[in-house]
């Protein structure tokens, strides 16, 4: 039988916006490589003690203000970790290697993700990851688009999915290569839904996979896909345990989870509801985006609820 641990770590970010990590001894489990500091929930211990303990004992600091990050089960050939992570936004004391560790302070964009170990690729990912996720909707005109794209942009939005069925020529493709552009200028990510030849030939940043795409697609076919376009976000969409679990399987790097509440375009499919959102979030390891009857001031339940962000239509693009 594996063993099991349970592991609080942090994101630590300095006055300055950059991040902390720390090198693993080379003796230890996946020793040589850079981590974010943590260590071992012990018996009796809340998560937060554990967080607060450890970074006492390795980097000789208090955290202050702290708010969970992503939790990822992820599973070893000899043991299973779940870790627990936060972000730590302030603290008291001057980081320093208490135990002898290496320490690197990085802007977000310059974490490596295979200088990591397996386990902490998907932080990474979270942390680069926005938490506002528009999905473009019905418009009157390409002009009526672009104001409400900018707008949302000017708004904070960080990350848009363009879905239309886009043809390769024409008008739509000219509307998706501006799009493109402005997301680009805001530098927020632009996603096209479903079509990778499309979304590599407008120099977008990734695909959006339907459901229906992800369960049809496998694992090869999208390492495929990887190996071609390593730097692309590749995302899915997600209604229950057995499409999550296909998603972490074969490797995308995102979901979207719906419907968390109910919505005015599909009055009929039953909402999940915050604690079963939380249950299906606790099994992958992801990040994840809640959809469904979204709003800004829902921001604060995502996250405790240990999802990415909210993604969605109306509240971004209107009505």
């Amino acid at each position: 039988m594996k063993q099991s641990i349970h592991v609080a770590a942090a994101a630590i970010f300095g006055d300055d916006g950059r991040l902390l990590i720390t090198r693993r001894s080379d003796h230890t489990h996946q020793g040589g490589l850079w981590e974010f500091p943590g260590g071992k929930v012990e018996a009796g211990e809340s998560v937060q003690q554990a967080l607060c303990r450890e970074l006492k004992e390795e980097l000789d600091i208090e955290p202050r203000h702290y708010l969970p990050l992503i939790r990822i089960p992820f599973s070893y050939p000899d043991k299973t970790v779940l870790l627990d992570v936060w972000r730590v936004l302030s603290f008291d004391g001057e980081p320093k290697g208490l135990e002898g560790q290496p320490m690197r302070w990085l802007s977000v964009s310059e974490l490596d993700r295979d200088e990591f170990p397996a386990a902490n690729r998907a932080i990474i990912d979270s942390l680069q990851l926005p938490d506002r996720y528009l999905i473009t909707g019905d418009y009157f005109e390409p002009e009526d688009f672009l104001k409400r794209l900018q707008r949302a942009l000017d708004a904070g939005v960080a990350m848009v999915q363009f879905r239309h069925k886009t043809p390769r020529i024409g008008p739509m493709k000219l509307l998706l290569d501006k799009a493109v552009a402005l997301c680009h200028a805001h530098k927020a990510l632009l996603l096209v839904n479903g079509d990778f030849e499309l979304a590599e030939e407008v120099g977008a940043d990734g695909v959006h996979l339907s459901s229906t795409q992800l369960m049809s697609i496998n694992r090869q076919q999208l390492q495929q896909w990887r190996q071609r376009w390593p730097q692309a976000w590749i995302g899915a969409s997600c209604h229950n345990e057995k499409e999550l679990q296909k998603a972490a399987y074969i490797g995308v790097r995102y979901v979207s989870l719906s419907p968390v509440m109910a919505t005015a375009s599909h009055p009929e499919t039953e909402a999940m509801g915050w604690q079963r959102f939380q249950q299906l979030v606790d099994k992958v390891p992801l990040p994840v985006f809640a959809l469904g009857g979204m709003e800004l001031d829902a921001l604060d339940q995502v996250m405790q609820s240990g999802g990415q962000g909210i993604a969605a239509i109306r509240e971004f693009w209107g009505s």
